[in-house]
């Protein structure tokens, strides 16, 4: 989204400096260069006030955006490649979706650190449930473990968003997206997250049929990330698309604009 600028009153003291060096400035005061109190003054003034400072939510310090669509005994995710730092990019190959069985995958935007601890945590946790188990855990089943897992951290929590989808054992799709505290929803059409939700959900909105076929799924998906991206500055530079079916995973690559 677009950031916030501060709409705060400036103090006392920076008006008064303000309007001794203003060119249309009818009050009379002292001429001269500034002492160093006056500069000290104008910084403490500012850093109060604000002035030139816009707020932005952590979740969007590293950009990102993903996009999980169902079709017909199918289900499609595909996320963005760009790792930013605000404004700048720092890499073009940074991995938001992660495979967690064969049937199941674990889609993460936010903060890129608690992005790659929660997916090591979630990996172990599954892992330990396949030992116990022995038996694969259900996509149901991991979205509500990662409900748990989330909500846990409440008063310090992973900044993430995460979306899961997968099949289950009647190859069913299955798609749900929570925010960083672990309140769920549950859909049968389509999930999002990250920076530019307002454009993937007009795109999906605009693009999704119900029970496509795994080919038509992937160029859906593809084109709505592709199209949404393209207006966000904080996400992009290429993406991945993995289309889950009940035969296998299919991953592919694609080319973004690089600017």
């Amino acid at each position: 989204g677009v950031p916030e600028r501060s709409t705060k009153v400036l103090p006392p003291a920076l008006v008064r400096v303000g309007a001794r060096h203003h060119p249309t400035a009818t009050r009379a005061t002292p001429a001269g260069p500034r002492s160093s109190r006056d500069v000290a003054a104008v910084a403490a003034a500012v850093a109060a006030a604000g002035v030139g400072q816009s707020t932005m939510s952590i979740l969007e310090y590293n950009g990102g955006a993903i996009i999980a669509m169902t079709g017909k005994n199918c289900v499609a995710i595909a996320c963005d490649t760009r790792l930013g730092l605000q404004q700048q990019t720092v890499s073009c190959d940074f991995q938001k979706i992660f495979k967690m069985n064969d049937k199941l995958m674990l889609g993460v935007t936010g903060l890129a650190t608690d992005v790659l601890t929660l997916q090591q945590l979630l990996k172990f946790k599954l892992n330990m449930y396949k030992l116990r188990e022995e038996r694969e855990m259900k996509p149901e089943t991991f979205s509500w473990l990662l409900t748990s897992v989330l909500y846990e951290k409440r008063f310090g929590p992973y900044f993430t968003e995460p979306v899961v989808a997968g099949l289950n054992e009647k190859n069913e799709p299955f798609l749900s997206a929570m925010d960083l505290i672990g309140a769920p929803v549950m859909t049968k059409d389509f999930v999002v997250s990250g920076t530019c939700t307002a454009n993937l959900n007009g795109m999906c909105e605009t693009m999704y049929r119900p029970d496509m076929e795994p080919d038509d799924l992937f160029e859906t998906i593809s084109q709505c990330l592709l199209a949404s991206v393209d207006r966000d500055a904080l996400s992009g530079w290429g993406a991945m698309v993995h289309v889950i079916t009940p035969e296998g995973t299919t991953s592919r690559r694609l080319k973004g604009r690089q600017d």
